[in-house]
């Protein structure tokens, strides 16, 4: 009878929070993580299509939102993508995003300005 009223306490508890200080919890993490997956996607678009971090970002971000698009349960979701709570995951995307769009503006798949010094990318000295 006991750890029936518990389980029932953490379930209802697990709805109202996410036990991460700071992190709320989602209310329509579907929705958000289409919007964000989407918009990495869209950033991304702009990048050479032989950039290793279009490449790559490309790849996990589809695959991500298929699962998204594929999976109702939020629970079952969080387990696809094997990236935490969902509202970690959420956080992961925004953060994501924050990184392309930066990638954007560096754009590391350009060629130096100058020459790098002798043995700069040789390791051990």
């Amino acid at each position: 009878m006991l750890i029936g009223f518990y389980f029932a306490l953490f379930t209802l508890l697990k709805c109202l929070t996410t036990g991460l200080v700071g992190l709320a919890v989602a209310q329509k993490p579907h929705e958000r993580l289409r919007i964000l997956y989407t918009k990495i996607l869209g950033t991304l678009q702009t990048m050479p299509q032989d950039a290793a971090y279009r490449k790559y970002t490309e790849e996990i971000v589809n695959d991500r939102l298929n699962a998204v698009k594929a999976e109702p349960d939020v629970g079952n979701l969080e387990r696809k993508i094997n990236g935490g709570q969902i509202e970690e995951v959420i956080a992961q995307a925004e953060h994501e995003l924050s990184l392309a769009r930066k990638m954007n503006e560096w754009k590391p798949w350009e060629p130096l300005v100058e020459e790098p010094p002798p043995n700069q990318w040789k390791w051990p000295i």
